[in-house]
């Protein structure tokens, strides 16, 4: 106990030496440290030294302990005397608890009491721009998370305004490209265009730390491929796509600046280093895949998914288990493509079992996982379960580009089921490539026309299923959408060979066998190799429709065996699941249910 003489500061400076010593110990001593902060309290110290304390008692137990409850007890104490003290020396315990109780408060699922706390103190933190930014930030993350995107694109703009007049260029570009980027998600392409033209001035106008000009670049160039990716412009996107690839290997080579920037607004990072190179691993497989360049998605996944293992042995940040799940759920659609469906399907109890961990990840990514369950249902020829999972996605989605994909692949089950004319013809009429698309993509709207030419090849209608699939093949080498290329020239070689015109048949169905091989998708492969043998065989072609046989027997049995392989895991059960949170175990079958007739 300190003598009465003592001045305050010397005791408590004592104690939370010993406190600090503690807690960075190694390994951390954390109830020590606990103890050290709570015998300040025994002193009566002023408030300031009080508010300060409960601060980092709150601090203490919330980032090491599970015992929310009490740093909750000391945060809310920390906000309310904090705010009774008019002093400058405090200003930095007055905001701190106020974005750590916020928090806290979001992870106990008390959202309505986190907001009106971030705008108390956003509007007492004018005179400190730090503080003022990143409670703006914060509460736009927690608009966000709750999708509303127009709350939160309005608080950014006023960060950004605010940014400007306190002579903050890099975060007036770190908020304007965060509004560009919820722009995007909102569809809103009018507003993103001279939002991002602005943004690009800025980012090669301002000069500052190299590391934080490139990440700004890097921000700024994520934005545009994601833009024009979701436009379904594959080519188009090719040179901002090297601009970020060659900006991330520069950011690589940087060493971190430790001299601090003069302005106190300008101490913000949009991400770590090694979390921007998973995001352009990302990105990059996002490009490949709809380029039809399978291989190079799976090189770029597999690096991506080792940089992300290694991250999170260090930091728990859920952003690593998002980039995770949109890994996975690219990796899935190629494994499906590539002929590997009893890996995609572990790969799916992967990504259910990462969303039953964290349950806004669920939320998010519920559309996109029975939508991937629906693919592998069509994959395995069980039409029931597609439709079904392929029902619940559109249920549970309000992204248009999502949706408009999901209601594709429903058509394309229904042509299938070949006896469900009624439900068909209402999908494509609201899918309609040639009038009132529903979405700007154009990758989708080449999709839809090759829909619209499958369906008119099933009733007969050739000439108009050739219309069709010539939009299609116009669109997609437009764009280089390799994979839409092939199964249109295969499906109009099929075309051709029923008419009887074998040579314009065959010159369609050779490069679609090439380019299928180059995918590789081994079901244009099937298909190709068992038109090549009927085509060879109509045109007396005897060793080259032998060849084509042995080849089709090949592909047959890969499949067939890969088919059987992932019937027979219990993940399979997987495809009855059509409601609430995705179930935590699976039981085995005794094998396979479904019917290798139309896969053969």
């Amino acid at each position: 106990m300190a003598s009465g003489g003592e001045a305050p500061e010397s005791w408590y400076l004592a104690l939370l030496g010993f406190a600090e010593h503690f807690r960075t110990s190694s390994p951390p001593k954390i109830r020590l440290c606990v103890h050290c902060l709570q015998a300040v309290f025994q002193f009566k110290p002023p408030q300031r030294v009080e508010a300060r304390t409960h601060l980092q008692l709150g601090s203490v137990l919330y980032h090491h302990t599970k015992n929310s409850e009490l740093a909750r007890n000391h945060l809310e104490k920390a906000w309310f005397i904090s705010q009774q003290i008019s002093f400058y020396r405090i200003i930095f315990a007055t905001y701190f608890p106020a974005s750590l109780l916020s928090e806290l408060y979001c992870q106990q699922n008390l959202v309505d009491s986190a907001k009106p706390l971030l705008r108390k103190a956003i509007q007492i933190s004018q005179q400190t721009p730090y503080w003022h930014c990143r409670l703006l930030f914060q509460l736009a993350q927690l608009h966000t998370l709750e999708k509303d995107l127009v709350s939160a694109c309005d608080l950014l703009g006023v960060g950004a305004e605010y940014a400007r007049v306190v002579g903050s260029e890099y975060t007036r570009a770190l908020f304007l490209l965060s509004k560009g980027m919820l722009l995007l998600m909102e569809r809103k392409l009018q507003e993103v265009h001279p939002l991002l033209t602005l943004c690009g001035q800025i980012v090669e106008n301002w000069q500052g730390n190299p590391i934080q000009k490139e990440s700004l670049r890097v921000f700024f160039l994520v934005l545009q491929v994601t833009h024009y990716l979701d436009a379904g412009q594959v080519k188009s996107v090719k040179p901002c796509l090297k601009q970020l690839q060659q900006c991330i290997q520069t950011i690589s080579t940087l060493h971190d600046d430790e001299i601090l920037p003069s302005n106190p607004a300008d101490l913000f990072h949009w991400l770590p280093k090694e979390h921007m190179c998973v995001l352009v691993y990302l990105v990059t497989v996002m490009h490949s895949m709809q380029a039809g360049y399978l291989e190079k998605a799976q090189k770029y996944t597999d690096k991506a998914l080792m940089q992300l293992e290694k991250l999170k042995m260090l930091d728990c940040s859920p952003i690593l288990s998002s980039f995770q799940v949109i890994l996975l759920e690219h990796i899935i659609m190629c494994r499906l493509v590539t002929g590997h469906k009893a890996t995609a399907l572990q790969e799916i109890s992967q990504v259910c079992q990462l969303c039953q961990q964290l349950p806004r990840l669920f939320s998010n990514h519920a559309a996109q996982l029975h939508t991937l369950l629906g693919l592998y249902c069509i994959s395995v020829n069980c039409m029931d379960n597609a439709e079904a999972q392929f029902t619940t996605a559109l249920r549970l989605t309000t992204h248009q580009e999502l949706w408009t994909f999901i209601v594709t692949n429903l058509a394309s089950v229904y042509i299938r089921e070949g006896n469900r004319h009624q439900e068909l013809y209402s999908l494509l009429e609201r899918i309609n490539p040639d009038h009132n698309f529903p979405v700007s993509s154009h990758c989708l709207r080449a999709a839809a026309f090759y829909i619209r030419g499958l369906l008119s090849f099933f009733q007969g209608r050739y000439n108009e299923a050739k219309r069709f699939l010539r939009e299609t093949l116009k669109m997609s080498n437009a764009e280089d959408l390799n994979r839409l290329t092939a199964c249109s020239l295969v499906l109009l070689g099929h075309i051709f060979f029923v008419l009887g015109n074998h040579r314009e048949s065959n010159n369609m169905v050779v490069p679609a066998m090439q380019l299928a091989s180059k995918i590789p998708d081994m079901s244009v492969q099937l298909w190709s190799s068992a038109l090549l043998k009927d085509l060879n065989e109509a045109c007396g072609n005897t060793i080259e429709a032998h060849e084509a046989a042995q080849m089709h027997q090949n592909f047959s049995q890969q499949l067939l065996q890969d088919h059987i392989a992932a019937c027979s895991l219990p993940e399979h059960n997987l495809i009855s699941w059509t409601d609430g949170p995705p179930p935590v175990q699976f039981q085995a079958q005794n094998g396979p249910t479904t019917s290798l007739a139309s896969l053969l």
